[in-house]
């Protein structure tokens, strides 16, 4: 697989860290992973990392699908998520995202960095544990 899960039990935060090459297909099956981990630890809060993407070649039209999907992380009004795109293109295809569903995404941000991440969830020395 192309990502891996860590837990912050104190903070019950869950990040899902994606790398390599970023498609329609291993989007959606990262998407998937962030709704059975997010369910299984009862997280309060997640960060996708995309710092590690190498290449990006999701398409327009699958970011438009997934905007009328129900969020990858259950309880969107009440769980903030933030996704972290390091460079310009991703952080834009993020941006659109969130603007496309901020009605039913409200806690949806996008950052450029992990530190922005967690300040923009209010967490401090996170102590992140690897999920199986």
């Amino acid at each position: 697989m192309a990502f891996r899960f860590e837990f912050d039990s104190a903070n019950k935060l869950l990040v899902g860290r994606f790398e390599g090459k970023l498609t329609d297909e291993s989007l959606s099956e990262f998407l998937r992973a962030i709704r059975d981990y997010s369910t299984t630890t009862d997280a309060r809060a997640g960060i996708a990392d995309y710092s590690s993407v190498t290449e990006f070649t999701v398409s327009s039209e699958f970011i438009r699908y997934i905007a009328t999907r129900e969020p990858a992380m259950p309880d969107a009004t009440r769980r903030p998520r933030v996704v972290v795109f390091p460079g310009t293109a991703g952080f834009g295809i993020g941006r659109m995202f969130q603007i496309m569903t901020e009605p039913k995404n409200p806690l949806f941000k996008v950052v450029h960095t992990m530190d922005e991440a967690l300040a923009e969830l209010g967490v401090q020395s996170p102590r992140f544990e690897p999920l199986e």
